[in-house]
């Protein structure tokens, strides 16, 4: 027996469609405009350190004051590119999760739709199908498992990064913390 849907249903499934996409849409310009204020407040910080720099630059009495103006500023600008990744990615990580959770509800629902609809194919299913029914059973699980499967890779792989990330981070700042003591 198969299913028919009503027009209610119908309605139902594509207005909570429409306000799945409209949720991920707004998340992904949430996410937009925090980069786009990430990047302002960062190009006014550049140019306002940049400008003071050169005064100070420019200030100097002599050669070596300025060398050592020049090579005092590369450590504060080496940690806020740090700072400047960190937030990015901070940024990335959040728009992920959101994502993720709403993509993560409607794999339920769909999981949940499907073992109703192996339910109802294997209460109403005719006699000598038995073999058919139960090659669809072990394909939704084989299917379930898989999407299980993908959910965990890619939560090792949000952990790698992050902890790929934290690591670059901290080679950077020690990096620029010796370069800044040799200079």
């Amino acid at each position: 027996m198969t299913k028919t849907y009503t027009p209610e249903q119908f309605a139902a499934t594509s207005q909570a469609g429409i306000a799945a996409l409209e949720t991920m849409t707004t998340n992904a310009f949430a996410g937009m405009g925090k980069l786009v204020e990430l990047n302002m407040a960062a190009s006014k910080a550049v140019m306002a350190d940049s400008i003071g720099h050169m005064k100070a630059v420019l200030a100097a009495k002599d050669p070596q004051e300025a060398m050592a103006l020049q090579a005092a500023a590369f450590q504060p600008m080496a940690e806020k590119s740090v700072a400047y990744s960190r937030h990015i990615h901070a940024i990335a990580t959040d728009a992920s999760a959101e994502y993720t959770k709403s993509f993560e509800g409607k794999i339920a629902e769909a999981q949940e739709s499907f073992a109703a609809l192996a339910e109802n194919m294997t209460k109403n299913a005719p006699a000598g199908s038995e073999a058919a029914v139960s090659f669809f059973k072990n394909s939704m699980t084989a299917g379930q498992n898989a999407i299980e499967s993908a959910k965990a890779s890619a939560k090792t792989a949000s952990d790698t990064l992050q902890a790929n990330m934290t690591a670059v981070s901290e080679r950077a700042i020690k990096a620029s913390a010796s370069a800044y003591k040799k200079a």
